[in-house]
C-alpha cells in the first residue's frame, strides 16, 4: 500500500513532535492530535484497574500497538491511559520506574539493547509481537547507481558529507555510529546528522522533491518505506545486524499485577501482512482524530479476526 508523502509527513508531524536533545536537557514531545489534554484517552472498562501505555508518537509501530492494546485491554476490563513520550530515554526510564506500565513497541534485542542493559532488571518482556524488524540505510529509487552501503564509500562530497539520521538516543543511531560507520570507513567522510525522525523525513521529502541525492537511516516495518519512493541499501558487511523482534515490555511485576492483561499480550504475534495493515490503517489519514484511530482498529479486527489467539472482537 502506497500513501501520499505529503499526507503522511503532515500526519507524522502532528503525531511526532519529537523532543530534541539540547545539552543535557530532554523535553517531552508536544501532545499529538490524539491527546484530549489529559495524557491520553480512557477506554471503557476499568473493573480490573488502570494500565498506562507509554509510546513515542513519532514511531508509528508504538502508536499502532498503543491503539490495538487500548482496544483489547479495554474490552478485557481495564481502563487504559496513554502517555506519549518524545524520547526513548524518557520512555525506558518511566517504564523502569513504574511511571508507565507498558512500552508498546520496543526492540530490546539490538536497537534498544543499551537501554535493556541499563534498565533490564526493572523490565518484564511481555511478548514478541513481530519478529522480523530490520535497520537500514535508504536512498531515493532514482539513485540507480547506489544500491549498497559500500557504494557510499568515496562519495562523501556528492552527499555534502551528510547522512541524515533520527533521534540521538535511538538504537538505530547507536548502531550506525558504533558499527556501520567504522565498518565501512564512512566516519572519514560523512557526518551522521541527528535530530528527530520528523526532521529526517522532512529532509528526505525536500531532497526527493528536488531529485537530489540523499542517504537516510530507516527501519522496517515503518510506513515511510512505502510512503516515499526509497530503497534500502544492501549491507554486505552485516553491520546493521540480524533481524530482531518488536516486543511489548512491562515494568517488573506487571504480570503479577495485571495477570489477565499479561496473558492476552503474550498471545499477540503478528505476521508482516497483519502488522503492515494495522500500521497502514493507523497512519493513513493525516486528519484522523482519536475516534478515527479507534475505528481503524475496529476495521483491522474485522479484517483479521484470527490474527492471534485470544483476540477480542467485541
Amino acid at each position: 500500500m502506497r500513501f501520499s508523502r505529503d499526507r503522511q509527513t503532515a500526519r507524522f508531524a502532528r503525531l511526532g513532535g519529537v523532543a530534541l536533545l539540547t545539552g543535557t536537557a530532554l523535553a517531552l514531545a508536544a501532545c499529538s492530535s490524539i491527546d484530549d489534554g489529559s495524557n491520553g484517552s480512557d477506554s471503557t472498562g476499568g473493573d480490573l484497574g488502570t494500565i498506562t501505555l507509554g509510546y513515542l508518537p513519532s514511531w508509528t509501530d508504538g502508536l499502532s500497538m498503543a491503539y490495538l492494546l487500548e482496544d483489547q485491554l479495554g474490552k478485557l476490563g481495564y481502563t487504559v491511559e496513554f502517555e506519549d513520550l518524545g524520547e526513548a530515554t524518557l520512555l525506558f526510564t518511566a517504564l523502569a520506574d513504574g511511571d508507565v506500565d507498558i512500552y508498546t513497541s520496543a526492540a530490546p534485542e539490538k536497537t534498544h539493547l543499551g537501554y535493556m542493559e541499563e534498565y533490564g532488571e526493572s523490565i518484564e518482556d511481555l511478548a514478541t509481537y513481530y519478529d522480523n524488524g530490520t535497520l537500514n540505510f535508504s536512498v531515493p529509487e532514482y539513485m540507480t547507481d547506489i544500491n549498497s552501503i559500500e557504494d557510499l564509500i568515496g562519495q562523501g562530497e556528492r552527499f555534502d558529507g551528510k547522512i541524515y539520521g533520527i533521534e540521538p538516543s535511538a538504537g538505530l543511531t547507536e548502531q550506525t555510529e558504533t558499527y556501520v560507520f567504522p565498518d565501512y570507513g564512512l566516519d572519514e567522510e560523512y557526518e551522521l546528522v541527528t535530530s528527530s525522525t520528523t526532521t529526517m523525513l522532512a529532509e528526505l521529502q525536500r531532497k526527493i522533491d528536488r531529485e537530489e541525492d540523499v542517504v537516510v537511516t530507516l527501519w522496517e516495518p515503518f510506513w515511510a518505506n512505502t510512503a516515499f519512493p526509497v530503497k534500502a541499501l544492501d549491507d554486505p558487511r552485516g553491520s546493521m545486524g540480524e533481524p530482531e523482534g518488536y516486543h511489548v515490555l512491562g515494568h517488573v511485576g506487571f504480570s503479577e499485577q495485571f495477570p489477565e492483561a499479561a496473558e492476552l499480550i503474550a498471545n499477540i504475534h503478528l505476521d508482516a501482512d497483519e502488522y503492515g495493515t494495522l500500521e497502514g490503517l493507523i497512519t493513513a489519514d493525516p486528519d484522523a482524530e482519536d475516534a478515527d484511530l479507534k475505528a481503524a482498529v475496529d476495521q483491522w479486527i474485522s479484517e483479521h479476526p484470527d490474527a492471534f489467539e485470544g483476540l477480542l472482537t467485541e
